[in-house]
């Protein structure tokens, strides 16, 4: 079954597996996990983050509650649900199988270059 490249997707399977880490977290947090985690390759903007934590809670993938972040401010703390954990997993075998099929076209010889 073929699947289309979606780049919505890809930013919520990102903010899942930063969640997968078991803590909850604020958007500032995740943004600078995924920054950090990826050499600083992966710069979410706060116009792609925030409404995607928004349509993962309405999605029921991720659960949010108010707390106090390290500089006391008030901030939205985020976590996985189960039904997150579900989805992420399905999403991550997803974007293997992209990675797969990406590689198979690097990979191909006899291409000009």
């Amino acid at each position: 079954m073929a699947s289309s490249f979606d780049l919505q997707g890809t930013l919520d399977v990102l903010i899942l597996k930063t969640l997968a880490w078991g803590r909850p977290m604020h958007g500032y947090a995740i943004r600078s996990w995924l920054k950090q985690r990826t050499d600083d390759v992966i710069l979410v903007e706060e116009g792609a983050l925030y409404p995607a934590l928004h349509r993962l809670e309405r999605a029921g993938a991720i659960a949010a509650e108010w707390g106090l972040s390290e500089n006391n401010r008030r901030a939205k703390y985020y976590q996985l649900t189960a039904r997150g954990r579900q989805l992420m997993r399905a999403e991550v075998s997803e974007w293997e199988r992209y990675v797969e099929a990406v590689g198979k076209v690097i990979r191909t010889a006899g291409m000009a270059e």
